[in-house]
């Protein structure tokens, strides 16, 4: 088992990774409709 503290530290890197994540995956996303749209 992990302790409290090292469970709220590790939740903090997992939300800024999480984030960086599905912010690179929105843009991406956003650049393929860019330039392949579908109608």
């Amino acid at each position: 088992m992990i302790t409290e503290a090292q469970a709220k530290e590790f939740h903090e890197q997992f939300k800024v990774t999480y984030t960086a994540f599905v912010g690179l995956a929105a843009v991406v996303h956003l650049f393929i409709i860019a330039t392949n749209p579908w109608f």
